[in-house]
């Protein structure tokens, strides 16, 4: 269960975004063509434990054999895109026009980042979300090949933990991401979790300046 208030009534800025992500919100659509958008707080929040992030053999093994690469935000609209595209493994998206132009500004200003897994030149899967504080907020992720999107989340856990960060928020916990560590905790206690890395500064690009 969420807590799910009406449509918004005022003007979507990315400051108003970065504000509901501090207050324990966040916002969704309900499907591409909606133009609405509704705050959402879960009873029960997905997160995934930094120290706890779970890569089976069969992936460690894949990552050390590919020969993709990663990328990080080269490629934002090709993520969104990805993100928004409705598939087999999702038959609607809640990504509208609103999301995309204002996490685009958010993106812009240094906020939301892209993961993007690559081979060669095609973009093969990703994910995208805001880092605030040392928390970040993971929002959609996609892959077009087997294993993609589990990369793009392996190299974002050792990405977070290289810059400091304390806290990975994935908003709902599905099966996928229960098979790499995630795990659902109360409202109470990822208030609490949040309102600790929110006190905290990290930096994303710390990965970059260790190599």
């Amino acid at each position: 269960m969420a807590r799910r208030a009406d449509p918004f009534s005022v003007e979507i800025t990315p400051e108003l975004i970065v504000r509901a992500y501090r207050a324990g919100i966040f916002p969704m659509a309900e499907d591409a063509d909606d133009d609405d958008l509704f705050w959402v707080s879960p009873e029960h929040r997905g997160i995934m434990p930094l120290d706890g992030f779970h890569a089976s053999r069969s992936l460690r093994k894949a990552i050390r054999k590919s020969s993709w690469t990663i990328r990080v935000d080269t490629d934002w609209d090709g993520v969104i895109e990805g993100c928004a595209s409705v598939g087999q493994d999702r038959r609607t998206t809640w990504i509208n026009k609103t999301i995309r132009s204002v996490y685009g500004a958010l993106f812009r200003q240094g906020i939301a980042h892209s993961v993007e897994v690559w081979d060669g030149e095609a973009l093969i899967g990703g994910l995208y979300g805001l880092a605030i504080g040392a928390a970040f907020f993971g929002e959609s992720m996609f892959h077009r090949r087997t294993d993609a999107s589990k990369m793009a989340m392996a190299h974002l856990v050792e990405r977070l933990n290289e810059g400091g960060f304390q806290l990975l928020d994935t908003q709902f916990l599905t099966d996928h991401l229960a098979s790499l560590g995630g795990i659902e905790i109360t409202r109470a206690e990822y208030e609490d979790r949040l309102a600790r890395a929110l006190a905290m500064d990290a930096d994303w690009t710390a990965w970059d300046k260790a190599r």
